[in-house]
């Protein structure tokens, strides 16, 4: 599924020219903090019981505290493709106020 994400909204990068990923330390700081925050979450869910994952539909790599690869991509690909959707709606949509440069 993170596949159709990509392919979803990486697009807009090369076509509208959106540069969310020529902006990558700036990507990264808006991101990491919340995946952080919902790592933490999964693991106290797994290692409670609460949360699990169908090893039929994951690759079975496993990261720290025992969460499969698919969520920590999850956690920074569906950010990521937001940012740049909005970037790419801002690009069309000129009249959207940026911050700081309100009319």
């Amino acid at each position: 599924m993170l596949a159709f994400t990509i392919v979803g909204s990486f697009w807009l990068e090369i076509v509208l020219k959106v540069r969310v990923l020529a902006r990558f330390k700036r990507v990264l700081e808006s991101v990491l903090p919340i995946a952080l925050l919902f790592v933490v979450w999964d693991a106290y869910a797994i290692s409670r019981g609460h949360w699990h994952f169908d090893t039929k539909q994951i690759l079975g790599i496993y990261g720290p505290a025992n969460i499969p690869l698919e969520e920590y991509l999850f956690f920074l690909i569906v950010p990521i493709a937001a940012i740049m959707t909005i970037e790419a709606v801002r690009s069309v949509k000129k009249e959207w106020p940026v911050k700081g440069k309100r009319k």
